[in-house]
């Protein structure tokens, strides 16, 4: 008990979308490892099994449920379960998204709603879900990864990055119209990251354009100033970060990690 009373989110609990790979998966243990409890979803059932597990294992009280955070139906039935198990919550971390991309001329109506309802609509079905006890109990952290195409525009990316300037304009929204209730809103924008939806974008590359899987990867490293992808435990600290007591002051921010290429 001496050990866990040091850790600096003992006795919150924290739910995580998105969180069966990638900056998700890396968000949510970096929250157990401070000392909450974390609720994690994802479509794929196999994957936040085995993370709730590992969480469990960790001496954390962990639930997992699927969820297709675009649909409102889902979202609501995913929060009622989660609330009921961990019994209230304290933190929530948008993290569901997903990236697409193709030329404006000609762009396909079905990508852009996909966009917008992965990246956008989701945040607000899922941040509204869960409100209602943070507001109740006055006291919460809404945090969003949200991405450098927040903050910049982008070409091939019309649909992605009008998502994710939503995004941002979503949270600076709630920051303001929750702050009486001590609830922080904020986002965190990286560059490109070493997890698979990365890993992703270098295949497209490399369908388009027959360039070698070590070009293509290095396009993308060469988009920070580091010449680095960024890894996801930067997000995840910063995650943490943001959901400190100490940090009650830092709300509507977007926060960049990039390796400095957006200094703004």
């Amino acid at each position: 008990m001496a050990i866990e009373s040091r850790l600096p989110l003992a006795g919150k609990s924290a739910v995580v979308t998105g969180a069966g790979r990638g900056i998700g998966r890396s968000i949510a243990l970096a929250l157990a490892e401070a000392g909450a409890d974390v609720a994690v979803t994802a479509r794929t059932h196999s994957e936040i099994e085995q993370l709730a597990e590992q969480i469990q294992g960790m001496g954390k009280r962990s639930l997992f449920m699927p969820c297709d955070v675009t649909k409102p139906e889902q979202v609501e039935q995913m929060a009622k379960t989660f609330l009921a198990g961990l019994g209230g919550i304290d933190i929530l971390v948008n993290n569901a998204g997903n990236a697409g991309s193709h030329k404006l001329l000609n762009h396909p109506d079905e990508l852009w709603h996909r966009m917008l309802a992965i990246n956008l609509t989701s945040v607000y079905y899922v941040s509204k879900a869960f409100l209602p006890p943070l507001i109740e109990q006055k006291w919460g952290r809404i945090i969003t990864i949200a991405s450098i195409a927040s903050r910049v525009g982008g070409r091939y990316i019309a649909a992605y990055t009008a998502a994710k300037h939503g995004v941002l304009g979503l949270t600076r929204a709630m920051a303001t119209e929750l702050n009486p209730y001590n609830i922080t809103v904020n986002a965190i924008c990286p560059g490109y990251v070493d997890t698979p939806m990365t890993d992703a974008s270098v295949s497209n590359i490399i369908a388009r354009t027959a360039m070698p899987e070590v070009k293509a990867r290095a396009a993308l490293e060469q988009t920070s100033p580091q010449n680095r992808l960024m890894e996801p435990a930067e997000i995840a600290a910063t995650v943490v970060f943001l959901a400190l007591e100490t940090s009650k002051g830092i709300t509507g921010q977007a926060i960049n990690i990039d390796g400095g290429g957006i200094m703004s």
